[in-house]
């Protein structure tokens, strides 16, 4: 019972055990032996594999999005200020208060049961399925707030790292490494079926890949000294045979659905007949029997309940919150003429690929592309006579987003106001399709968000040749610009080509902040993000964010990120 005994005086297990303050207090008194029934080693596990489907379904979703430059928050006349929480990681000028960075303890109460499974007499299999996912979440902590606490007292202590406090990076990331190695062969292969959102040999694998790309990142003694034009990565040949292993083993493709319905509430059903075979690893999300995805809620147009139907193509029975909407520099990506990616931007184009210049279509639910029918708001504004008398109102009139993002009140909060105008304000993405059934349901959706897929494989393949000189990108860059019918390369692509390439392959998926710290560009420009918006940070040490107050009141010998 080591690793839990660690756990508990890190604090970690305190997130679980909320009357338990006392942090010397004999782990055993708190935890007997894990029973080993069927129905107990399937509840247990479940409650490792799916403690992050909670944060992924929103905290975490807002803090990856808003701190990139896919995302901005809006407020309406004072709503949706919600104490800055979701205008501060627009700005890079996140709190240790903010909502939208408290979920490393969901992670942390996930990997102390993966101890305990791991040092139970659960099968081997088991064990090393907890020690997949337990990584992971260690990685997911890592990447997002720098030393992260090794949750494997054994390996602390054989190489002197501290018990207590969190762990250094690079420390961090070489631990993740090994977990993986040792682990990702014994996993099973199987993606779908039974073993559908959890972790398998060719999760671990991607894992590996995505800590292999990053390594100069992750292995930088200060997040604030990485320098992309400089970095040097000694893993480069590693992260080609990891993604190599992937790609040889023949159960993958980017197709053959197109790329749109991979993201619809249907795609677990596309996943399991096989129309869908592009997922390595994710996370499996039902508007019943499995809560928590709710982007919709903060991405869709404000009113939209009111509209009928909705440009999702049938009328919604719940309301919109619409707190973050696209940056006019994310909009502008999608530019590639015949790209089939840019109809996930509603307002973008027509059904026949032409400009739509704002204009909203609605779109056909068994398609998932804009249809002749204009989108009409649903509220029609009243009209007043000079005594101020309500004596009528206009007729509705046709949705218009604006790409440009007008701030007419409180600038720290984006506040655009709260009225029609206000709330057309940013393009929207319909990249995770809503239907009513789901929706009607607290705003539950049913639709699977892939945490790694082929097509990053390709494209990290791809980059990890450029980075270390060689040829074959170019092959593998055109295999997904072919799939969704978009112009192919002529020649190698550069670092740029494929930094813009993941913008529009991975948009709305999570990875875009990651992306961009990678490749030099965290500090760049973006609505709001702008250099002469003085609520902006351009602060280096912003790329990970602060330790939540939460945390830090649980653990006391930890200190803040610097820079917070």
């Amino acid at each position: 019972m080591k690793t839990n005994k660690f756990l508990l005086s890190a604090g970690l297990l305190a997130l679980t055990l909320s009357s338990c303050t006392d942090l010397d207090v004999d782990v055993k008194s708190q935890y007997t032996s894990l029973v080993n029934t069927p129905e107990a080693v399937t509840a247990n596990m479940a409650n490792v594999f799916f403690q992050f489907r909670d944060p992924l379904g929103r905290r975490y979703m807002e803090a990856m999005t808003l701190s990139s430059d896919e995302y901005t928050s809006l407020a309406y006349s004072g709503n949706w200020v919600d104490a800055y929480a979701y205008a501060h990681p627009s700005y890079h000028t996140s709190r240790p208060e903010d909502a939208t960075v408290d979920w490393m303890g969901v992670l942390g109460r996930a990997n102390v049961l993966a101890n305990e499974i791991i040092e139970s007499n659960y099968s081997e299999e088991n064990k090393c399925a907890a020690r997949a996912v337990r990584a992971f979440y260690t990685f997911l902590i890592m990447e997002n707030f720098g030393d992260a606490p090794i949750p494997d007292a054994g390996y602390k202590e054989e190489n002197g790292l501290d018990m207590f406090d969190r762990n250094p990076r690079p420390e961090v990331a070489k631990w993740i490494e090994k977990e993986l190695l040792e682990v990702y062969d014994k996993l099973p292969e199987a993606t779908t079926g039974d073993n559908y959102g959890k972790p398998s040999k060719y999760m671990a694998l991607a894992l590996l890949a995505k800590l292999y790309i990053n390594w100069p990142v992750y292995t930088t003694a200060k997040v604030a000294d990485y320098e992309a034009a400089s970095a040097k990565n000694e893993k480069l040949a590693d992260c080609i045979k990891v993604c190599d292993q992937i790609i040889s083993s023949g159960k993958f493709a980017l197709g053959p659905v197109a790329y749109r319905f991979k993201f619809n509430h249907n795609n677990t059903e596309l996943v399991e007949s096989g129309q869908i075979k592009d997922f390595i690893y994710a996370m499996p999300y039902d508007t019943y029997s499995a809560q928590g995805m709710q982007w919709g809620r903060s991405h869709v147009y404000k009113d939209i309940k009111a509209m009928n139907p909705s440009y999702f193509g049938e009328k919604l029975g719940n309301s919109g919150g619409a707190y973050m909407t696209l940056t006019p520099e994310c909009v502008d990506r999608f530019n590639l003429p015949g790209d089939e990616r840019n109809w996930m931007i509603a307002g973008l184009l027509d059904k026949d690929g032409n400009p739509a210049n704002g204009q909203v279509y609605v779109y056909d639910p068994e398609t998932l592309l804009p249809t002749d029918q204009i989108a009409m708001e649903g509220t029609p504004e009243k009209i007043y006579d000079e005594q101020g008398n309500e004596i009528g109102k206009k007729p509705l009139r046709p949705l218009v987003f604006s790409k440009t993002i007008h701030v007419v009140l409180d600038p720290a909060a984006n506040d655009v106001g709260n009225d029609l105008d206000s709330w057309c304000q940013g393009y929207r993405s319909m990249k995770w399709f809503l239907c009513n059934r789901d929706y009607s349901n607290g705003r539950n959706q049913s639709n699977d968000v892939p945490i790694f897929r082929y097509a990053d494989i390709l494209l990290t393949k791809a980059e990890a040749l450029v980075r270390s000189g060689q040829g074959g990108a170019k092959d593998l860059f055109n295999q997904i610009r072919s799939y969704v019918k978009a112009p192919e390369l002529a020649g190698e692509p550069t670092l740029d080509d494929l930094y813009m390439e993941r913008g529009r392959e991975f948009f709305d998926e999570l990875w875009r902040r990651n992306d961009m710290i990678r490749f030099g560009h965290y500090e760049d420009e973006w609505f709001p993000h702008y250099k002469s918006n003085p609520n902006a940070s351009f602060d280096k040490n912003m790329r990970v964010f602060p330790v939540s107050k939460n945390d830090l009141d649980l653990n006391p010998t930890w200190t803040q990120n610097p820079g917070y």
